[in-house]
């Protein structure tokens, strides 16, 4: 890249000091409603192949440690919380067939979920209130977050493995057939926003 300009070195010192993921359009407001596309872009293509890269998730953009390198970062201590079987099953329904109820959630998973298990994965950042379902009772409905795709690596929910990918990595068991089926019915439509404004 030659030397950038001062729009491409304002997105990046915008990004590098960043304490979460931006859109374009936050970033643009920040710069004073500069169009920013075009530098992203800029960017991005700079940082390709280096030891971090700029990229989009979620239609979020941030600076991360190249795959190949993060093995160099990674902490000897344990992560403080490993996801139960529950919400594992729970985390991958809402991932497959959001906005979702609980009870939907319930109806797919064969038994009923404790509240603790939605709690662990709003707590986590992966799972966030969607607003309402408009029918009677209003029942509450839950989508994934930006967070989650970072944390997984997906740019968009059309990223997420199929089924006959989790089972070549053998992800799934005999005792996951139930989750298998529900997952297969599910259509996922990536980057459809869910429902938003909680009332």
């Amino acid at each position: 890249m030659s030397a950038p300009d001062d729009l491409v070195r304002a997105v990046e010192a915008t990004l590098f000091a960043a304490e979460a993921p931006m859109t374009a359009e936050a970033i643009s407001t920040h710069l004073g409603g500069a169009a920013v596309r075009a530098a992203l872009g800029e960017l991005a293509s700079h940082y390709q192949g280096r030891g971090i890269e700029l990229v989009e998730r979620g239609g979020r953009w941030h600076f991360q440690t190249a795959p190949d390198l993060a093995h160099l970062l990674r902490r000897t201590r344990e992560d403080v919380r490993r996801l139960s079987r529950a919400a594992t099953e729970v985390l991958a329904i809402v991932a497959y067939h959001e906005p979702v109820s609980r009870a939907e959630i319930e109806s797919i998973r064969g038994v009923q979920t404790s509240s603790g298990t939605l709690d662990v994965l709003m707590e986590a950042g992966w799972v966030r209130v969607a607003g309402r379902r408009d029918v009677p009772g209003r029942p509450v409905i839950y989508a994934t977050t930006p967070a989650f795709l970072t944390h997984f690596g997906l740019a968009s929910r059309r990223d997420l493995p199929g089924i006959d990918e989790l089972r070549a990595a053998g992800l799934l068991d005999p005792v996951d057939d139930a989750l298998a089926q529900a997952m297969e019915g599910a259509d996922v439509e990536a980057d459809s926003p869910a429902e938003e404004g909680a009332d």
